[in-house]
């Protein structure tokens, strides 16, 4: 297996529009609005695109993170592509103090990037300042 890099996700979380719903049958569920978004890649740039973009974040029992997160990205030469990953960390000692690893699936009906639908790419996650986090993507090849 290789890796080659793919490109970096930097988001910045809406403080504002954080929703804490407690307890649920998959741990504690916070939703977070994401404010806004960059991808600086190999193949594309892009930013946010509308505002439906949030993490769907559950806090198990354990300590363990599970992210769920969706965003629809415009790329520099307005192609849309919708991007969704999943992955967990281990906050067992705290939040926000372990990576994050993901998987990424890309989709877009863009003939230009319809190679996307078909990438695999992974990633690693940590917080910056300010509350957001970046992300380094990796495409398995």
């Amino acid at each position: 297996m290789e890796l080659r890099p793919f490109g970096t996700l930097t988001l910045d979380l809406a403080s504002d529009r954080l929703f804490f719903l407690g307890e649920t049958p998959v741990g504690k569920r916070i939703i977070q609005e994401i404010e806004s978004v960059k991808f600086t890649g190999t193949h594309f740039n892009a930013g946010i695109k509308g505002k439906a973009a949030a993490d769907w974040l559950a806090i198990d029992g354990a300590g363990i993170a599970t992210f769920d997160i969706r965003l629809l990205l415009e790329t520099d030469d307005q192609a849309l592509i919708y991007l969704a990953y999943e992955g967990k960390a281990d906050w067992s000692k705290g939040m926000a103090t372990e990576p994050v690893y993901v998987t990424a699936h890309f989709e877009t009906g863009d003939d230009r990037y319809r190679w996307l639908n078909h990438a695999l790419v992974v990633g690693k996650g940590e917080l910056v300042e300010g509350g957001g986090l970046a992300y380094e993507f990796q495409q398995v090849v």
